[in-house]
């Protein structure tokens, strides 16, 4: 009994940290006994259950949409850094506008890809057990997006792969990395270049819905605004 109350307990100062301590001068016992109001262990770990679910949701959304990369600076996957020269040598000889389609299409492939990473964070959740739930409460402010990325990866990057393979051919962008390779590769005396563009951009892929995560994390946490359902405000207060 004192273990499951001591676990209950390290939940709900995580529900409290998320809001303003300050405007919510709730005494802890009456959080703690369900009989008074309070919050029950079952509502304290649906609730951050269903504010992850929201979050990852709310991420995919934002960048499964046309431009969701391509137009963030935050998550843009520019062209491959092992390549800088390849685009440095070509924008120098006239053929920016070919490079710059390349970058285009690999964020629209990315963009596609973006929309099979829901139903794979919302397994992660499901799955989590209180015990991930405490060390996210002891994490940083960003515990919940690096358990997910932790759990998530390997699946996301399974999933992401032969979509983004798929998506780099349907918006030509195969054809077009190709070209730009070979236009560099005939160039006198450069080291010739070819990166594998498909795991290039399955992992910038990846880290930039990462990114997006975290700041949906970030929101939940400190923005009462972004507490949309019942449950949501009962755990984080409203």
């Amino acid at each position: 009994m004192r273990t499951k109350k001591l676990l209950l307990t390290a939940i709900v100062l995580f529900a409290i940290s998320i809001g303003a301590i300050a405007q919510f001068p709730i005494e802890i016992k009456k959080i703690l006994d369900p009989a008074t109001g309070g919050l029950s262990e079952k509502d304290a770990v649906a609730g951050i259950r269903e504010a992850l679910v929201k979050g990852t949701g709310e991420s995919v959304k934002i960048v499964s949409k046309v431009n969701g990369y391509f137009a963030n600076p935050e998550i843009k996957i520019p062209f491959p850094q092992e390549a800088k020269d390849v685009e440095t040598k070509l924008r120098a000889i006239g053929l920016g506008s070919q490079v710059d389609e390349v970058v285009t299409s690999i964020n629209r492939a990315a963009e596609d890809a973006a929309k099979s990473a829901e139903p794979v964070f919302v397994s992660a959740i499901n799955g989590m057990s209180i015990a991930d739930a405490i060390n996210i409460v002891k994490g940083n402010n960003d515990a919940a997006t690096r358990y997910l990325e932790k759990t998530t990866s390997p699946e996301l990057r399974s999933k992401f792969s032969p979509i983004i393979k798929a998506s780099l051919d349907k918006v030509d962008a195969t054809r077009l990395w190709a070209e730009v390779i070979k236009q560099y590769n005939q160039i006198p005396f450069v080291k010739k270049q070819n990166p594998d563009l498909t795991a290039y951009v399955t992992d910038k892929a990846i880290a930039g819905l990462f990114v997006m995560v975290a700041k949906e994390e970030a929101k939940i946490r400190h923005d009462p605004a972004a507490r949309a359902t019942e449950l949501l405000k009962k755990v984080f207060g409203n």
